[in-house]
């Protein structure tokens, strides 16, 4: 790990496997239900509990179980995770060991991004030390019919298969589409069996919370948002790079921290978040009011908020994977719609109905993609109207 970088939890220092051999010295049952205790969520920008995913898997009852890494990083802004991908791999295959032991699985995946190719040479060399030291394999570190082993699978590019269900059926070799769900990918997952899906940040905070506990855990962040989270900060600022800052910091604080002067806004969650004026920068980065998935990026004064709204509505556009068609036809609407406003063509009335398609967006698509689409566009719509005026319905 970089020297440079210091944090509460994941840059904290941690010896390599000193949390997996603490795991071994416990019951599954106490592994899941310290991971419960620590009100660890997913750090994918959703927030599912993840105890209570662990929990779901390990008490379904077929013998065959997967874990499943999501290392598609593919949230315009984000960069997070080629950190860790690069500077703590240990920690993170250690992560998905000690959610194996927990849960009962004997194989791992991790569904790497199709651009981080390049990874995979050094991720192999350590998977490969760590089956030579006893720690992936038969009988791991001497436990006695614990049996666990992980592959790489490398994704190809597609921002879909960021979503759970899509990364599996990619990993299945099917198109990456969404699922219908249910059933969830903890009773049906990859290749029908009980599987549990996290991002490597989620992994990467395991074995600290089984080497120090969950109440230590806790201590960082929120009574809603314990511990910590990575922002991938880019944009407008003298300080871009990755950092750690525990939940309930706020937008102001962050901003100050990377040296943001003169900011205009800010868009937190990348593409599929929500871009902030500067009224609303006292707001926190927490699951209760500003949840991201790591992207901060930063705009100054001089920055088109409506060009960096259709640029993401762009972006969607390419990477919607075309099944439903509220995200199919909804997003070249939107796109159409924002190019009118930007002209200085559109009424008010047709603002409406655009607002209404939003709205349908968000209840009707099939997956997070679809159902995330609306939410910068609206965010700048409102918050920036100063930048745009619309055809009066009298005229």
């Amino acid at each position: 790990m970089s020297d440079k970088r210091t944090g509460s939890i994941i840059f904290s220092h941690i010896e390599p496997f000193a949390g997996l051999n603490a795991a071994l010295s416990k019951t599954k049952i106490d592994i899941l239900s310290e991971v419960r205790n620590s009100n660890l969520r997913g750090r994918g920008g959703a927030g599912f509990p993840t105890g209570i995913k662990w929990n779901l898997a390990a008490s379904a009852k077929e013998e065959k179980k997967y874990v499943v890494c999501n290392a598609d990083e593919g949230e315009p802004g984000t960069f997070k995770d080629r950190v860790l991908l690069t500077e703590m791999p240990e920690i993170l295959f250690e992560g998905m060991t000690i959610a194996a032991y927990a849960i009962g699985a004997d194989e791992g995946l991790v569904y790497l991004r199709g651009e981080y190719s390049s990874f995979f040479p050094r991720l192999e060399k350590v998977l490969q030390d760590m089956r030579a030291a006893g720690r992936l394999g038969k009988d791991i570190l001497g436990k006695t019919g614990f049996n666990f082993d992980i592959q790489i699978r490398m994704g190809a590019g597609a921002y879909v298969c960021g979503e759970e269900t899509a990364l599996i059926e990619s990993m299945e070799g099917q198109r990456g589409e969404p699922r219908n769900r249910p059933p969830f990918p903890v009773n049906t997952g990859y290749n029908g069996y009980p599987t549990i899906v996290n991002n490597i940040e989620t992994f990467v905070n395991v074995p600290h919370i089984i080497l120090k506990g969950a109440e230590w855990f806790k201590g960082f962040g929120t009574e809603k948002s314990a511990g910590t989270k990575l922002l991938s900060v880019s944009g407008d600022c003298k300080a871009p790079g990755v950092y750690e800052v525990e939940y309930g910091t706020s937008i102001r604080d962050v901003l100050a921290m990377v040296g943001g002067e003169n900011v205009k806004a800010v868009q937190v969650g990348g593409a599929s978040g929500v871009c902030l004026s500067a009224g609303e920068f006292d707001r926190k980065i927490a699951f209760e009011d500003v949840p991201t998935g790591g992207s901060f990026i930063v705009f100054n004064q001089q920055r088109d908020m409506l060009g960096a709204a259709e640029n993401f509505l762009e972006f969607f556009k390419e990477e919607s994977c075309g099944q439903c068609t509220p995200c199919r036809e909804g997003i070249p609407v939107l796109i159409d719609g924002l190019k009118k406003i930007r002209a200085g063509q559109c009424r008010v009335e047709y603002v409406d109905d655009l607002l209404s398609l939003c709205e349908t967006m968000q209840m009707a698509s099939k997956c997070g993609l679809g159902q995330s689409v609306p939410n910068a566009f609206l965010s700048i719509l409102k918050n920036f109207k100063n930048e745009y005026e619309l055809v009066s319905s009298n005229k």
